[in-house]
């Protein structure tokens, strides 16, 4: 099966990636976006997003007219859609609200014969959730739930498996799992992703496909919420924690992950939670783990207090006012730039919520604050250095492994400047 167009709907940290890799097999890609900021820039040949190489290989796409940006879907070959999926409430119920506009946003442009992959890691059952949308909106095509191998248009759910800062490398040298709804929606998929993946294209059904992302995430989220409760275990009994993992890591079948201060990101933090929705009874372990992850930036922020307390007693006569705080890294993970689901944001905004003097934020890899943080100041690592009484690390990105600082209390969160 050959596939002479594309449409990637969503162009985010993984929309985006996929949308310039397949152009650079000389396929025409449509590249589909709610946010015409986004579209714009990368119609111009470049990126509103910080991820390595990427932007040699969307200038490039762009320059020899194999990708375009636009906000309205076009008709194609294939369409891959890789939107978000957030959870929402308190209850961490699964938001397939995004999912379900780009259903309703493509179906107008299908045509018989076209692929429907989803990428977006979802709970189970989205996929054939997603075929039930798109079949309702056109009910002149048949789809696999109806009609199995004779449907007219094919659907998988092929879950991306890359990390941030290594997306270009990993797109093309990781295995890649493919749950199509059939057969044919299964080998469909294998031969669009082998356009350009060296890895293995491994078949199972959709359902399989999904719990597979959200056990993958899951077993990594159980593993750091290991690390962060012994290093809140090691907080209380007086013990280094980091010196502590290096010497039971020594262990020939012992693996232990670092502490932080907490877990961030559009995949950790969120996927065991799809788990825990579907069958709460029995992810009692993917349960516990989040919480555990979950309640370590507020343990973080109690630090922050006990620093702001003995700056206090060591200088008698100030008082909280007269306290800087500088705040090292919001990103979810050292060197890039996103911010989603970001233990370090988090921790940010209650500190300087809660803080009645200066607050100061380093982010070396953005630009402008967020919204959220607008009336903050994003100062630079030498500014912070010599200005501040109290510095938190929250992020471990390589300008603040160069010198950490040498006056003022440290809260280090990531064992760097211990």
């Amino acid at each position: 099966m050959k596939f002479s167009s594309l449409s990637v709907i969503g162009l985010g940290y993984i929309g985006l990636p996929t949308a310039a890799v397949f152009a650079s097999r000389k396929i025409k890609v449509i590249g589909v976006d709610v946010n015409q900021k986004a579209v714009d820039v990368i119609n111009q040949g470049k990126i509103h997003i910080v991820e390595p190489d990427l932007d040699i290989v969307v200038h490039a796409a762009v320059n020899e007219g194999y990708l375009k940006a636009t906000t309205v879907p076009q008709a194609a070959d294939a369409f891959i859609v890789a939107v978000p999926t957030p959870f929402k409430g308190d209850n961490h119920e699964p938001d397939l609200s995004y999912i379900e506009s780009a259903s309703k946003a493509i179906a107008p442009v299908l045509a018989k014969g076209n692929l429907v992959i989803l990428e977006s890691t979802s709970p189970v059952g989205a996929t054939e959730q997603m075929a039930a949308w798109l079949a309702a909106a056109r009910p002149d095509l048949t789809f696999p739930q109806t009609h199995d191998e004779n449907s007219d248009i094919r659907i998988a759910h092929c879950p991306e498996r890359v990390l941030p800062g290594h997306v270009m490398r990993e797109l093309i040298e990781n295995d890649r799992v493919i749950g199509g709804m059939t057969e044919k929606c299964s080998a469909a998929s294998v031969a669009l992703y082998k356009t350009f993946v060296q890895g293995e294209c491994v078949i199972t059904n959709a359902r399989t496909a999904e719990m597979a992302k959200l056990t993958e995430n899951s077993f990594r989220d159980v593993n750091i919420a290991f690390a962060n409760e012994l290093s809140m275990i090691c907080d209380k009994l007086d013990i280094n924690v980091w010196e502590l993992i290096k010497l039971a890591n020594r262990h020939p079948r012992v693996n232990i992950l670092q502490p932080g201060p907490g877990v961030g990101g559009h995949c950790i933090a969120v996927d065991p939670w799809f788990i825990v929705s579907k069958t709460p009874e029995q992810a009692r372990l993917i349960r516990t783990t989040r919480e555990v992850n979950d309640s370590k930036p507020l343990w973080v922020i109690d630090k922050v207090k006990i620093a702001i307390a003995d700056f206090l007693q060591a200088n008698p006569g100030k008082t909280a006012k007269d306290v800087s705080i500088a705040c090292y890294g919001l990103a979810f993970k050292p060197d890039i730039d996103d911010l989603r689901e970001s233990p370090s944001m988090f921790i940010a905004e209650q500190i300087i919520a809660l803080h009645a003097g200066p607050v100061v934020l380093i982010e070396p890899n953005i630009e402008h604050l967020p919204a959220k943080l607008a009336q903050q100041t994003l100062v630079s690592r030498e500014q912070a250095y010599s200005e501040s009484d109290i510095h938190l690390l929250l992020v471990d990105h390589k300008p603040f492994k160069q010198q950490k600082p040498q006056q003022g209390i440290i809260v280090d969160t990531k064992g760097i400047w211990l």
